[in-house]
């Protein structure tokens, strides 16, 4: 003996009406959306704040360069007076611009001597990038030959230059 299993056919709609998403079904969804976003839309800012850090790491591999340019024919490292001055002006500069290709950091120099320079790239007040944690200022610090590696929060002083810097990845 076979067995066969019985399936009734729906209803027939009744004219005119149609079949859709009740309220309920539909709050349903809107509330899981919600959670969804609740919980990813914070990571993916992350990624997108630590991937806009290479506009930092791109301007302060330029002041790097241009500095070791300058210190090759000069006394001593470039100030932040010639940062923006034009390689051929007179006086001559580092031509470097203040702010990054993207406009989310500051560029400047804090300190330079014969024997080293010091360096920071700042996230923008306003953009996205001022709420990066302890990576809204990025620093590179020359001193007698050895370059470090550093970050800070929002008006921080003291910079982390460990290896372990999760704002540098190296």
């Amino acid at each position: 003996m076979t067995s066969k299993l019985l399936f009734l056919p729906r209803a027939p709609d009744p004219a005119g009406q149609r079949r859709g998403f009740t309220l309920i079904e539909l709050m349903i969804a809107v509330a899981v959306v919600g959670i969804l976003m609740a919980i990813a839309y914070p990571s993916f800012m992350d990624q997108v704040r630590k991937s806009r850090r290479a506009d930092a790491v791109a301007a302060l591999t330029a002041v790097q360069q241009a500095q070791e340019r300058w210190r090759a024919n000069q006394p001593s490292y470039a100030s932040n007076a010639q940062l923006t001055l034009a390689v051929n002006a007179t006086p001559a500069g580092l031509g470097i611009l203040a702010a990054t290709a993207n406009g989310f950091y500051t560029v400047r120099i804090d300190g330079s001597s014969n024997a080293g320079y010091t360096t920071t790239a700042e996230a923008v007040s306003g953009k996205s990038q001022a709420s990066d944690g302890d990576c809204v200022q990025l620093r590179v610090r020359a001193a007698d030959g050895t370059v470090f590696f550093g970050s800070a929060p929002t008006g921080g002083t003291t910079f982390n230059e460990s290896s372990d810097n999760r704002c540098w990845v190296r």
